[in-house]
């Protein structure tokens, strides 16, 4: 061995990391810290600019954090389910046309009935009606597509997008022919509103959204396993076909009991599944999940105090989240590009 060889100083060893970067590096520390954040924003909502009595503003305003809940958690659960499955992080449950088949819905009872019908329809009916045609929807849709010998998950995709065109044009078509005041009524219930929801309605979507997450926990460690593909998935062991179907079905209840309730909200679930990935820094479902339903929450919470403070409610919640999640669509698009 050279002289020079024994004669050189040894490397100094790799400084130890701190104390901050460790606790980083758990998932499980990350997750706590977004509770905090979201129980900081919660209590800014709930208990700044009381203009009047305490108990009534808490009560109304505590309707609305349970709703951002509920609906967070249901469009971000469905959410990374639906990329598991599809193998795709653009895409999102309302590619299946849940959205526009929403607005059908609706316009037809409008269409046909009369605006002030729709206004005095019971809304434990009309949400009923419309979470159970959509579920009958997807669930068949599903079924025919992906059930069969020849099940492919693109064309289904394909099917979804090209109905949600269609339901999309027709709705478009019978909105035209409405009077001026109908339209204004339907317009008004097109767009997503998180405040003041029904007690009893929300009551029935965190019961549906509660039953999806109970179906989906002993799922998790299947998910990690569906993350590799279907070959590898068929491979190691796990029903492809059936798990598939089982989940599209949670997604499906999910996302149509949300939608019932607050109304569509394009590009949320494309947000916060995104973010969850990055945050929690692991592809494993244990901490993706959760942090997907509390980074909803935080996003919900933090667009309705933008909404209130700076615009004085001059606009509506998915006005902020549409603008939001159009600036993020795009930016998702362009880096997919670039790489």
């Amino acid at each position: 061995m050279p002289t020079e060889t024994l004669l050189r100083p040894a490397a100094a060893p790799a400084p130890a990391p701190s104390l901050i970067v460790r606790l980083w590096a758990k998932p499980a520390n990350r997750i706590v810290l977004l509770v905090v954040v979201i129980v900081g924003l919660a209590a800014a909502y709930l208990f700044t600019d009381i203009p009047g009595s305490v108990l009534f503003a808490l009560k109304i305003r505590g309707l609305t954090v349970g709703a951002m809940l509920v609906v967070a958690t249901a469009v971000g659960v469905s959410t990374v389910v639906f990329h598991t499955i599809t193998q795709n992080r653009i895409l999102t449950p309302s590619i299946m046309g849940f959205d526009s088949f929403y607005m059908l819905i609706s316009t037809l009872i409008v269409f046909f009935l009369g605006s002030s019908a729709f206004l005095k329809a019971d809304q434990i009916t009309l949400w009923v009606v419309q979470v159970v045609v959509m579920i009958a929807f997807s669930v068949l849709l599903f079924t025919w597509l992906f059930g069969g010998k020849r099940r492919s998950l693109h064309l289904m995709l394909l099917v979804g997008i090209v109905l949600g065109t269609f339901f999309r044009g027709f709705t478009e078509w019978m909105q035209r022919m409405l009077d001026p005041l109908d339209f204004q009524v339907l317009s008004d219930a097109m767009f997503a509103s998180l405040t003041r929801p029904d007690p009893t309605l929300l009551t029935f979507t965190a019961v549906l959204v509660g039953l999806g997450v109970i179906a989906v926990i002993p799922l998790v460690r299947t998910l990690d396993v569906l993350t590799l593909g279907e070959a590898a998935a068929v491979g190691l062991g796990v029903n492809h076909k059936r798990t598939v179907m089982m989940l599209f079905t949670i997604v499906s209840v999910m996302i149509a009991a949300s939608t019932a309730l607050a109304g569509p909200i394009l590009f949320f679930g494309l947000i916060v599944a995104n973010l969850a990935y990055s945050y929690a820094g692991t592809f494993r479902h244990t901490w993706t999940l959760p942090a997907a339903a509390l980074i909803g929450v935080g996003f919900l919470l933090l667009a309705q105090l933008i909404l209130e403070k700076l615009f004085g409610f001059g606009g509506s919640l998915s006005m902020v989240i549409e603008f939001a999640g159009g600036l993020f669509f795009l930016y998702l698009v362009l880096r997919k590009g670039a790489r």
